[in-house]
């Protein structure tokens, strides 16, 4: 133990002596771990953004269908609104919602759109992007609302507003095509611009009225389950899957695979990236080192002439290698957080909407920092100055007393 303790006091002298040279390591420590940490954090906002994106955009984490209805969207593959879900104390839900998710061709006086139309329950809609709508004009008012509301985007394109009243063509429960004008409530600005071109929202009440005749009673074609916790996906659908054999259960993942695998690929890009710049920055550490070492031949060979032996003077260059990378680590992790906080507002991505929703992310793009990141940050930087401390300890194992003296 004295012997630990004198190795650290002799390591921590050498860092002190040598002031400029190490505050300008530590200083290139800091800024490349916390440079890496603010990129890997925007990283992990993209990745959490394409999951809200993927989970909020009317799939949830599970969505409940009839057999066929995915191949051929209509009222026929309907199901009952009386189907019960619920789930075991050991998987709570943020909430579901039942709907009627339709095809269809909207007709202004000037334009004719293909839309989706959904019949919702605007009381569920809070697990959907439709919690998120800035509404111009007015909102549904609840299931048995026959108005719709509609994109902005779209809006444009019919060349319509607030008020107007437009045609919706749709299949009804008995395969023919239903022809009827809705007047619109209002309309939308969402937070993916898809949704404004794509999305026409009515009462699912009053959808089921327009559109059921005497074929079903309260159809609905989806539900929508959102948990609190996305790792209880698979236990959940398993769940369903069993207490509702005769529909199809999909997850998010099966609905929207491409979004999934990029999401499951940000970890190993955000390991990679830090793999990146820590080689950069190892390249000018193992250089400023092996420079320090030979600046102390005289010394390092004195300590060996005093019976030092090799392993010692290897743990005493080691210690001090790993004290410097510490030090710029720690400071680099408080530098990172204070930038991630300084972006806590997020960066405005709306210049390149396009883009970025095509990738299935929002355009407002915030920082997300976890304690297993900065944990993880931290101990591989660490582990990459081990790592580094090798080649100037294996020159400072090459010093004799004998070259020592003749320096």
């Amino acid at each position: 133990m004295n012997t630990l303790v004198l190795l650290f006091n002799l390591s921590l002298r050498n860092i002190l002596r040598y002031r400029r040279r190490n505050f300008f390591l530590f200083a290139a420590i800091a800024v490349a771990v916390g440079g890496t940490t603010l990129s890997n954090s925007l990283i992990r906002g993209w990745q959490v953004s394409m999951l809200e994106t993927a989970v909020s955009g009317l799939s949830g984490h599970i969505k409940l269908q009839a057999p066929g209805f995915a191949d051929e969207p209509s009222l026929e593959r309907a199901f009952s609104s009386d189907t019960q879900i619920a789930l075991s104390q050991q998987i709570p839900m943020v909430g579901m919602t039942q709907r009627i998710n339709l095809p269809a061709v909207i007709t202004s006086e000037r334009e004719t759109r293909a839309v989706a139309l959904v019949g919702v329950v605007p009381t569920q809609e809070n697990i959907s992007l439709y919690r998120d709508l800035l509404i111009e004009g007015e909102g549904l008012v609840g299931a048995d609302d026959g108005r719709l509301l509609i994109g902005r985007a779209l809006a444009q394109t019919l060349q319509t507003r607030a008020g107007r009243r437009v045609v919706i063509i749709v299949q009804g429960a008995d395969g023919k095509s239903r022809e009827r004008g809705y007047r619109v409530a209002g309309v939308f600005d969402a937070p993916m611009r898809w949704a404004e071109n794509v999305l026409v929202f009515t009462g699912l009440g009053a959808l089921q009225e327009n559109l059921a005749g005497d074929q079903l009673d309260n159809p609905i074609t989806e539900i929508s389950v959102v948990l609190n916790d996305e790792s209880d996906r698979g236990s959940a659908a398993a769940e369903l899957a069993a207490a509702h054999p005769d529909l199809v259960i999909q997850d998010w993942r099966q609905m929207q695979p491409q979004i999934a695998e990029i999401v499951d690929m940000v970890d190993s890009v955000m390991v990679i990236w830090f793999f990146l710049i820590m080689s950069g920055l190892t390249f000018g550490l193992v250089n400023t080192l092996i420079a320090s070492v030979m600046q102390r031949t005289r010394e390092l060979g004195m300590l060996r002439a005093l019976g030092m032996n090799k392993r010692l003077l290897l743990v005493q260059v080691v210690l001090e290698c790993v004290g410097i990378m510490i030090v710029g680590v720690v400071a680099g992790l408080v530098l990172g957080v204070a930038m991630v906080f300084a972006l806590g507002d997020g960066i405005d991505l709306s210049a390149f909407s396009e883009s970025v929703e095509a990738i299935g992310i929002s355009t407002l793009l915030r920082p997300v920092l976890t304690l297993e990141d900065l944990l993880l940050f931290g101990g591989l930087s660490v582990l990459v100055g081990f790592f580094a401390s090798y080649f100037p300890a294996r020159r400072a194992l090459k010093i004799s007393p004998l070259m020592a003296m003749n320096r």
